[in-house]
Parts: structure tokens; C-alpha cells; sequence
């Protein structure tokens, strides 16, 4: 489905992805994990073509990915950023509909067939009454099920996210997460998902990549990355790892906080 040959990049003389191969396979999902500065973000722009590699190459199918032009590239991928919505005037179902832009020419209105996609993808999404909804007047839940609405709309074959679930609450969490594997397991989409929750990442993905300094130092299922070891090599944090009683997945437990009751000072 997508190739990454040896791919870096570099911010001036500092290298933030060095030398990352990876193959996505259609309908897999994969999440990329590793401590705040470690690449995650950068290689994540690169397989969306908003980053060129410095070095190395990315292939989608057997097209190189810099070679496609914009239109082309979204009909294949989309990204999931809540932050595009901006604070912008538009309706739910106006801003869902500029994601069918990859199938449109310059000045072409809807078809019947792209106003039939927005009608599924809000009902997929549970945003049908919330179509005439101003975007300023959602929550935040709701600015991300719109934020993935306009992702799926353009029915792309691999789906970005990055940090999807930051500063939602479980219960948005967890139907965002839902629509995603639906799609995963309904139309094959291939997932691909930047996240920093490591108990998530293991009951979501089927795949994993750990990044430090750039580089990638772990590859595989969760069950087999996954170890208490390997946490503490990449994060500096000591914690107890455990089976989740219903998929075998690995869990983190955090070690408890040291007891060690504040001094108290004469006033």
C-alpha cells in the first residue's frame, strides 16, 4: 500500500527522522509512539506529502508520493486536524462538504453522488442533526467527529491522525476511535496514527513503531514491542506491564508516586 525507504529529514543541522523504513498494508493500523521531539509529527507530514524526505523515498503503490500533484495525493490520503475548522462561519455539513474538493475542477458544484457521500459519512459520524450547526458552536467532541466527517468524505484509502484523542473525554475518545475501526474493518482503510496514550495504541493498533531521537528502535505488534524495559529505555519511566484480561493486549500500569510527605516550615 505505501513504501518509506530510508527517509530523514532535517530542521537546519538538526536531524528529526534518521533513516525510517516502514511498509503500511492495506487495511492495517499502525500507531507511531515515542517521547515529544522524537519525529513522530515530521514523519507523519512526510507520508502526507506536506514534507519532502531530504533523503530516502516514499512510494504509494508504485507511484513515488512527491511526484503527485495535491488533488491526486487526497484522493488517496487524508489527514484528520481538528485545527483546519479554524473558527471559521461554516455549517457541519458546509465544511464536510469542502472535502470532496479532490473530485471537483475549479468552479464545479456537488454531484448528486458527492451530496449521497456527505449524507452517509454525517450519518456515520452521528452529525445529521448537526448539519445546520454553526462550527463555533460545538464542543469539542463534536469539532473532531466533524474534523474526521471531512476526512472520510474525501473516501480516502489511508487515514493521518495525529494525537486524535488530545483533550477529549473518554466518551469522545472512544467514538472516535469507534468510527475509525469501522472503517477500518468496512471499507479496508489503512490507519496510521500518532498518539501518545500507550494502552490505546495497544488495544487500537495492530502495529506499532517507537521513535527516539528520530530513529526507530522498535517495530512489530504490541505484543511484541510492548515490555516495561522498553518503556523505560525510551521514556525514563519505570511501570508494570500486564495483559488486558479480554485480548491478551499489553497494559501499562504506572508505578505509584514515592512517599515522601512534604517538609513543613515554622511560618
Amino acid at each position: 500500500m505505501l513504501t518509506i525507504q530510508s527517509v530523514s529529514k532535517h530542521y537546519d543541522t538538526r536531524c528529526v527522522v534518521d533513516g525510517i523504513s516502514l511498509q503500511l498494508k492495506r487495511g492495517e493500523s499502525i500507531g507511531i509512539l515515542g517521547p515529544n521531539g522524537s519525529g513522530k509529527t515530521t514523519l507523519l507530514r512526510m507520508i502526507s506529502g506536506e514534507l519532502t524526505p531530504d533523503q530516502g523515498e516514499i512510494w504509494l503503490e508504485e507511484q513515488n508520493l512527491s511526484k503527485l500533484k495535491p488533488k491526486a495525493r487526497a484522493r488517496k490520503i487524508a489527514v484528520l486536524a481538528q485545527e483546519l475548522l479554524g473558527d471559521a462561519p461554516f455549517t457541519v455539513r458546509e465544511m464536510i462538504e469542502m472535502g470532496r474538493y479532490p473530485y471537483l475542477s475549479r468552479f464545479e458544484t456537488l454531484s448528486d453522488r458527492d451530496i449521497d457521500v456527505v449524507d452517509q459519512i454525517l450519518q456515520q459520524t452521528n452529525l445529521s442533526d448537526r448539519g445546520h450547526t454553526r462550527i463555533t458552536e460545538l464542543s469539542g467532541g463534536e469539532r473532531q467527529r466533524v474534523a474526521i466527517a471531512r476526512a472520510l468524505v474525501q473516501e480516502p484509502e489511508i487515514l493521518l491522525l495525529d494525537e486524535p484523542t488530545t483533550y477529549l473525554d473518554l466518551e469522545a475518545q472512544w467514538s472516535l476511535l469507534d468510527i475509525c475501526k469501522h472503517w477500518q474493518k468496512e471499507k479496508g482503510l489503512t490507519l496510521v496514527m500518532v498518539i501518545h496514550d500507550l494502552n490505546v495504541a495497544s488495544l487500537f493498533c495492530d502495529r506499532v513503531l517507537f521513535l527516539q531521537n528520530g530513529k526507530c528502535i522498535a517495530e512489530g505488534t504490541p505484543k511484541e514491542v510492548i515490555s516495561a524495559s522498553l518503556i523505560e529505555e525510551v521514556y525514563g519511566v519505570s511501570t508494570v506491564v500486564i495483559p488486558h484480561p479480554e485480548t491478551g493486549s499489553p497494559q501499562i500500569l504506572h508505578q505509584p508516586f514515592m512517599n515522601n510527605p512534604r517538609k513543613e516550615h515554622d511560618s
